[in-house]
């Protein structure tokens, strides 16, 4: 899967961080229904820097599409909100 983390880059992520990205990604979404703000803006924080570290980072030349947008944290709550689908950041894999 490609992530693109917005106003950064794109990195190729395995499955196993896919699924990791996905527990906080359902946390992030938690947080944004509530309007805990500091809270979404953590597992955001925590999205980047784990596909900052784990990911392989992509070169700018490559054009391939993006599976899936983290976006940063300073973004305000109702900008975030406006990112996320129904099923949050990062999409599910067929047949999980």
């Amino acid at each position: 899967m490609i992530v693109r983390l917005m106003g950064d880059a794109q990195y190729r992520v395995d499955d196993g961080l896919r699924d990791e990205l996905q527990q906080l990604d359902e946390q992030a979404l938690e947080a944004l229904e509530r309007e805990d703000e500091e809270a979404m803006d953590g597992y955001l924080d925590r999205m980047w820097t784990l596909v900052k570290e784990r990911g392989e980072l992509l070169p700018a030349e490559d054009l391939h599409p993006s599976d899936a947008l983290i976006p940063p944290s300073d973004l305000s709550l109702e900008e975030t909100r406006k990112l996320f689908s129904e099923d949050g950041l990062i999409p599910d894999l067929p047949g999980r």
